[in-house]
């Protein structure tokens, strides 16, 4: 499984981009995918994630209202649109495939994921 994620750049605070995760070998409709964020310096931090088939979808409060999470089936891509950015959204931003959501842990631990992309980075900057 490779995951590829891109789409990220240098915006001023109150942008946009949308953030893609695309995938080889394996249908992103089954399996969970989220998004990871990590500035320089600190520790991983979930973002966002999608369910597997449901789609149920999840967010950091710190991105509830401003980041949207979604899936397209035909170009078995995860999307990532994120508005009204700000400095502090500086990252670069990871996605990450959970082959057992089952076990039951936190969306937003690293360890529950098998498979990441390599990521992209957003700089929000005047």
């Amino acid at each position: 499984v490779q995951l590829q994620a891109s789409g990220g750049g240098l915006v001023q605070p109150g942008g946009s981009l949308r953030l893609s995760c695309s995938a080889s070998a394996v249908t992103l409709h089954y399996y969970a995918i989220a998004w990871f964020r990590q500035a320089p310096g600190k520790a991983r931090e979930g973002v966002s994630r999608i369910s597997g088939t449901a789609g149920s979808t999840y967010y950091a409060d710190s991105v509830k209202g401003r980041f949207t999470i979604s899936r397209d089936e035909a170009k078995n891509t995860v999307y990532l649109q994120v508005n009204s950015l700000k400095p502090e959204d500086t990252s670069i931003y990871y996605c990450a495939m959970d082959i057992f959501p089952e076990t039951g842990g936190s969306w937003t631990d690293p360890k529950e994921y098998d498979y990441w992309g390599q990521g992209t980075q957003v700089t929000v900057s005047s």
